[in-house]
């Protein structure tokens, strides 16, 4: 693990700021650490010597003032750490929701398991970075020199031993830091592992049961976790090891100060209040670097998972810089100030999908309230056409515009659609429907569930998922959802993706007669089909797998 991570510091405001309120809260513990030193020695020296109490007030008064002022500091460090932990993960969560929204389409390598493992749990752990582990690195760049320096001023070779024997303690810090990584990396993907395999058994639960292979699977989960248990104990192993060699470390070292003083005390080659001044300081100039090895092991899960976030966004990086639209463009909702609405132009489109071309050189034109058929065999390019549509797909050539106006990328902010899978959440039918428009007018609520042929009550609550409702009504609501941010929005295209694949006939013509009404209002429809009767109804076809000069 780097000590501090630049990309933290590059990134994160939150993280500079932190750094810059640690490093003054270390210099006022460091002030008043040797202030404590120094009023120990002089009351002791002064004892001894028999001085006078009304005389020794002022390094008495010294010591109850600096230790009143490392209490608060140490509480202000407290303070700090955690408000900069939760504003670092603020900023990285923002950041991390950002790039997966520029790439909906996914990320190569991370896997939706993996993205909530890391947003969730991954995260949190920066807890003890930003709590723990960089409170003690900053205050062991700031205190311990200043501690040396303190102790070589009043016995330059006790100062020279602790600038010998300090070293140390890094040494073996990197050692153990080195078998740390690796074996806090394999917890952290067991981790993810036994996250994956947890959702994709919940998700495929009652297939699971149905063909009676639940057993099985339980075997598998049970078999990550216990993966997961003996990663986590190799770590707690390094964890205890490290503990025990630093405090070993540390504490030989004070020794060797402590024996010197000692005997250049007893031989009177030195005074007692230097020697004292010196052993005071001497754990002093320690306790940081041990602190570090101990938090170390704490946040080093936090550290693992912040890698994994600047891996993530690294990934998404070179597809996230999209040109921002021009100015006018249809991506700002701007209509054209003069000349004839022509709806959606394809020109040239050529679009691939992990390295495999699916649409190549596309010519298409859809009018502003036309019902248009997208056809062809599956795996012969509908949903990749709506995803280029969306923005979800890159363009490999080519271009989309909708009224002359580029896409670029950005359609999606014209376009109402439904996918193959409903994605409904756990609430009410209306929830669901009005899901981004709750504060729209409520009669486009009944006028969406009307078009989409809903046949439940609005206000039927369903379940995680939208359990509760059938293949086809779940289907009907996602229909509705979409109808309702076409209305609601007053948006020019809605897209259907297999719409009536859940649908008997007379349900599928209802709907084809509703659309049609909708299309009699000036918007676009295009709908992905296999279906004929949707075909024959349409008022023109494209099939994107077919080339077209």
């Amino acid at each position: 693990m780097k000590p501090l991570d630049p990309r933290l510091v590059r990134r994160s405001r939150a993280a500079r700021g932190f750094l810059v309120a640690g490093g003054a809260l270390a210099v006022v513990q460091a002030a008043a650490i040797i202030a404590v030193a120094w009023s120990i020695a002089t009351l002791v020296v002064g004892l001894i010597e028999g001085v006078p109490m009304t005389e020794a007030w002022p390094a008495l008064a010294v010591l109850v003032a600096a230790a009143c002022v490392r209490a608060l500091a140490s509480w202000a460090w407290e303070l700090v750490g955690s408000t900069g932990a939760q504003r670092v993960k603020r900023e990285l969560r923002a950041e991390l929701l950002a790039a997966l929204e520029r790439r909906p389409g996914g990320v190569a390598g991370f896997s939706s398991a993996r993205i909530a493992t890391l947003l969730g749990p991954g995260l949190d752990a920066l807890d003890d970075y930003f709590g723990r582990y960089l409170p003690q690195l900053v205050l062991t760049v700031v205190a311990t020199p200043a501690c040396i320096a303190a102790a070589w001023i009043a016995d330059p070779l006790s100062g020279l031993v602790l600038v010998i024997v300090l070293p140390l303690i890094p040494v073996f810090m990197a050692l153990i830091g080195m078998a740390t990584e690796a074996v806090q990396r394999r917890q952290w993907e067991s981790l993810s592992a036994l996250s994956r395999g947890f959702l994709e058994v919940v998700g495929g639960l009652s297939t699971l049961i149905l063909f009676g292979r639940a057993e099985r699977q339980a075997r598998r989960i049970r078999e990550v976790t216990d993966g997961y248990r003996r990663h986590t104990m190799k770590v707690l192993r390094i964890t205890f090891l490290s503990g025990f060699t630093l405090e070993f470390a540390a504490s030989l070292s004070v020794a060797l100060v402590a024996v010197s003083i000692g005997l250049r005390l007893v031989s009177g080659d030195m005074s007692l209040a230097p020697g004292l001044l010196v052993l005071v300081l001497a754990p002093e100039v320690f306790l940081p670097l041990r602190n570090v090895g101990a938090a170390f092991h704490a946040s080093a899960a936090g550290v693992t998972a912040a890698d994994d976030a600047f891996a993530l966004l690294d990934a998404a990086g070179e597809a996230s810089e999209e040109p921002a639209p021009a100015a006018g463009s249809i991506a700002n909702g701007d209509a054209p100030a003069h000349g004839p609405r022509t709806g959606l132009l394809v020109s040239g489109l050529s679009v691939s999908r992990g390295g495999r071309p699916v649409i190549e050189r596309l010519d298409a034109a859809v009018a502003p309230g036309a019902l248009v058929a997208v056809t062809g065999p599956s795996g012969s390019g509908k949903s990749t056409f709506f995803a280029a549509l969306l923005g979800f797909a890159a363009l490999g050539a080519g271009q989309l515009t909708w009224d002359g106006r580029p896409l670029d990328g950005r359609g999606r902010e014209l376009i109402a659609w439904a996918g193959q899978s409903p994605m409904l959440l756990a609430g009410t039918v209306a929830e669901n429907v009005r899901l981004g428009d709750e504060a729209a007018d409520p009669a486009l609520l009944e006028r969406a569930l009307a078009v989409a042929g809903v046949d439940v009550p609005a206000g039927l609550v369903l379940g995680a998922g939208g359990s509760g409702l059938s293949g086809g009504q779940a289907q009907r609501v996602a229909i509705a959802r979409a109808v309702h941010r076409l209305l609601a929005r007053r948006l020019p295209l809605l897209l259907l993706d297999e719409p009536t694949s859940a649908q008997d006939e007379g349900r599928e013509a209802a709907l084809v007669e509703r659309l049609r009404a909708l299309c009699d209002g000036g918007a676009a429809v295009l709908v992905a089909t296999h279906r004929p009767a949707l075909v024959d109804a349409a008022d023109d076809c494209i099939e994107p797998a077919v080339t077209r000069v």
